[in-house]
């Protein structure tokens, strides 16, 4: 009798709760290099409404957030990546919505590492964006 083999569901699961399209980034395969394939993150793709309201419960801020991180323990967490925020943030800083997008995922998961603001972190979260060419030249 074979033995079955036990398949692990994947590493990221995305949940979007905004209408509007979100350009395809590899956001699995950047998780997994960031924070290894043995760690489940949930991605909350939202807007600045959910955003507002997980801030304002969680972190007692009142400001629309363009990322929030949210680690549940050594090997699980949850990012909430605010679209809308994203979209204004892209026009502002004249580089691509997708660019924008990839920066703050990154960002987020270098925050459920331990890694917090500052050149090691900005540096980190650089060739991460380099190595999956989601940065303009």
């Amino acid at each position: 009798m074979l033995k079955k083999r036990r398949v692990r569901p994947p590493a990221v699961s995305i949940r979007k709760t905004i209408r509007s399209a979100v350009p395809k980034i590899p956001f699995e395969e950047i998780a997994t290099e960031i924070l290894s394939e043995h760690y489940d993150l949930s991605l909350v793709l939202c807007g600045d409404v959910l955003a507002k309201r997980m801030n304002r419960t969680y972190r007692k801020k009142t400001y629309s957030p363009n990322v929030l991180s949210f680690p549940l323990d050594r090997h699980e967490g949850e990012i909430f990546l605010n679209i809308e925020c994203a979209r204004r943030e892209a026009r502002k800083y004249g580089v691509p919505l997708r660019e924008r997008i990839a920066l703050l995922f990154v960002h987020g998961c270098f925050h459920l590492k331990g890694l917090d603001h500052g050149k090691k972190m900005e540096s980190a979260e650089r060739a991460i964006l380099t190595s999956f060419k989601l940065v303009g030249k």
